[in-house]
């Protein structure tokens, strides 16, 4: 991970039926009815990005897969229809020009590479994660390596605290040393977490998507992955850019902000217009490494203020 910026086919979907839809353009903002984002004068995280993950508990080859090809497509930029999971990082990466220093004039790539794997498939601080066992799995993660970034993945049989109240993804970090944390919420709180590919239990019912991998538990893990890596490059040390939520939302960041939204025309229950693979039935946003599928989280775009979408 670079140092710091110096401080320093197509579908739509409806509650009701599928139509046939031309394809949508490459990038969408549009209103949206939650506050503005605001930078706070901080750090972000440029350049490269060393990603160290470990995964607790017990994770199939497939769900792994499925995160892996999602980072590696982060900077995949060739071979892949369009729109890219590497144009939604695009959105992440446009922050950097935006903290008001002046000698940003192009914006420069972030580049993600996962440096360390390990895994904790015996449950060495047990089943219910709170923080203190967190600040252990960011360190065992690690191992004392700085400049990463812990990515911890928590299975369907680990409790996280607080995520059944929505908070899928958990940003924040120990001293200098920034994590994310995701759970699988397919069993725990799938309606939650898991929405759009389970009945939610945060608002109306809405329709239930299939998940583009075939995996509900990885596919919503993406979601959640993808909304706290967008706020931990843009907030990570929370001086960044951040909005501070109401009750037990907390601090809500670019990729956090805009919870819910997937596709244009989005409301409460609706996921807004996005895309169904004609073989799968997977529901899609974004074209990543490889052929794979992955349904994105809109993210807030600073241009505009309001929330944007790869459709």
């Amino acid at each position: 991970m670079a140092p710091p910026l110096p401080c320093s086919v197509s579908l739509v979907l409806s509650p009701l039926f599928l139509f046939l839809l031309v394809t949508i353009g490459e990038g969408h903002g549009f209103e949206s009815p939650v506050p503005k984002l605001e930078y706070h004068g901080g750090p972000l995280l440029t350049g490269k990005i060393d990603v160290s993950i470990l995964y607790y508990g017990r994770f199939g080859r497939g769900q792994k897969s499925v995160i892996r090809n999602f980072l590696k497509s982060l900077n995949n930029v060739r071979g892949s229809a369009k729109p890219t999971v590497s144009s939604w990082w695009r959105m992440v990466e446009s922050y950097q020009s935006f903290t008001g220093h002046k000698h940003v004039r192009r914006v420069p790539k972030i580049r993600v590479k996962v440096v360390k794997v390990a895994t904790d498939a015996s449950y060495s601080t047990g089943k219910v994660m709170t923080l203190d066992f967190i600040k252990i799995l960011v360190q065992k993660a690690t191992e004392g390596t700085r400049n990463t970034l812990a990515l911890i993945f928590t299975d369907r049989q680990v409790t996280v605290q607080e995520m059944c109240t929505g908070r899928c993804a958990q940003h924040g970090m120990f001293g200098d040393q920034p994590y994310v944390l995701v759970g699988n919420p397919e069993t725990e709180c799938p309606g939650a977490c898991a929405w759009p590919f389970h009945k939610s239990d945060l608002g109306p019912q809405g329709v239930v998507l299939q998940p583009p991998s075939g995996n509900v538990g990885a596919d919503a893990m993406i979601i959640s992955l993808a909304s706290g890596l967008a706020d931990a490059a843009t907030n990570p040390f929370n001086t960044g850019f951040f909005h501070m939520g109401s009750g037990h939302l907390g601090v809500l960041g670019a990729g956090t902000l805009c919870q819910g939204i997937f596709g244009t025309g989005a409301f409460p229950g609706y996921p807004g217009k996005i895309r169904v693979d004609p073989k799968s039935g997977g529901a899609f946003n974004s074209h990543g490494v490889k052929g794979k599928k992955f349904l994105l989280p809109a993210v807030w775009n600073p241009a505009t203020s309001s929330c944007w979408t790869p459709v």
